[in-house]
């Protein structure tokens, strides 16, 4: 059946989001449709909210950090039934593809991440809508209503007894980031790692640096306000290369004996992409690519860095394949070891939607959750 429920439609860029009564149709073959109990804001949604530098799609659902549980399922759907508690992500595991039998990639050729689409693969339409006028879908996952569709290959089952208003932050940015270090990059313990760009998603790579054993670990960012908050991720160290006049690579080379063991770069500006790399150490140095940048932007450093045996990776959301990986992050920190509260500063209703983006605009928030179910 249609179901009618609230959701936070995004109808013209920069503009508030307003919450409307649309309707969620029924999930088509191999499809999932969950109830939001809880979703956060990530940049990403800001950025196509914001619509700059992309292709505007509105009246649109965004959200994509989320934890939720199955209402029903389509045609199809063997893995999931009525009840599981699962995460929505941006990406998929389709299982089938040669990027998911591998076991060195991630990104599946059925359900990457495509901004642009905003309506479900399997026939080319939207699932909401209001008054019969559709509303597009953000990411396949369109988290910020209270019942959402998506590709069953873009939920992860995890632990029942996980609470979700935690857990929902393992969707995207604190995984991609504690995955950029823990998967790609792979520090040694006692290494040294220098993490440029301290929001959360780099600070979600310095835990994993701290994760990983790694005795320094410098954070590198131009607002400096940002350091207290940093030293609960491990961050020992703090640069701001606006305190210098000489390329910041210089500045840590200096400081670490010729470079650091990594480098994980989580700004998505290409220039601090180049000193990422270029601030690595010769014979031994990995620098780990994690933000997107600009369309146009090109990456220029001398091929004698390469020569040099420095290395130079990328990542998408952090290695991890969400249906195999996540449950067991999701474990993770129910066992403990990782800790997910310290990155979600703060809680509004969803009624107050707005708030979260206006903490993020002003630079007050990591990570700001929305109780959905609490309206």
């Amino acid at each position: 059946q249609v179901i009618k429920c609230k959701a936070a439609v995004a109808w013209a860029a920069g503009e508030p989001l307003k919450i409307e009564e649309v309707e969620v149709a029924p999930p088509q073959a191999m499809e999932v449709r969950i109830k939001i109990h809880y979703t956060a804001l990530c940049h990403t949604d800001l950025y196509f909210w914001e619509a700059k530098g992309q292709t505007p799609l509105f009246p649109r659902i965004l959200g994509h950090e989320a934890a939720g549980v199955v209402e029903s399922v389509g045609e199809g759907v063997t893995d999931l039934k009525e009840g599981d508690t699962v995460l929505p992500v941006f990406t998929g595991e389709c299982g089938e593809c040669r990027h998911c039998k591998s076991e060195e990639s991630n990104m599946c050729d059925l359900l990457r991440i495509n901004t642009d689409r905003g309506v479900m693969i399997s026939d080319g339409k939207s699932r909401f809508s209001i008054n019969g006028k559709p509303i597009y879908h953000f990411v396949g996952t369109s988290t910020f209503s209270e019942y959402t569709v998506t590709h069953v290959g873009s939920l992860a089952k995890i632990n029942p007894e996980a609470p979700l208003d935690k857990v929902c932050i393992l969707s995207c940015g604190v995984s991609t980031g504690m995955g950029a270090t823990l998967n790609v990059a792979k520090p040694k313990k006692g290494s040294s790692v220098a993490i440029f760009g301290l929001g959360g998603v780099g600070l979600a790579a310095a835990e994993g640096a701290r994760m990983a054993g790694a005795s320094r670990i410098i954070g590198i960012d131009l607002n400096s306000d940002r350091f207290e908050k940093a030293k609960l991720f491990g961050v020992t160290e703090f640069i701001n290369p606006l305190d210098y006049k000489k390329p910041i690579q210089e500045v840590i080379a200096e400081k670490t004996d010729g470079g650091v063991d990594y480098s994980i770069e989580c700004t998505g500006n290409v220039k601090a992409m180049i000193q990422a790399f270029e601030s690595c150490h010769d014979g031994w140095g990995v620098a780990v690519l994690v933000g997107v940048p600009h369309s146009d932007a090109v990456f220029a450093t001398s091929p004698v860095n390469f020569l040099n045996e420095r290395t130079l990776k990328g990542t998408f959301f952090g290695n991890y394949k969400p249906r195999t990986d996540l449950p067991g992050l999701v474990e993770l920190y129910m066992d403990k070891k990782l800790q997910l509260e310290k990155f979600i500063t703060h809680e509004v209703s969803f009624a107050d939607i707005n708030k979260a983006f206006d903490y993020m605009i002003k630079g007050e928030s990591l990570r700001c959750v929305t109780n959905v179910i609490g309206n």
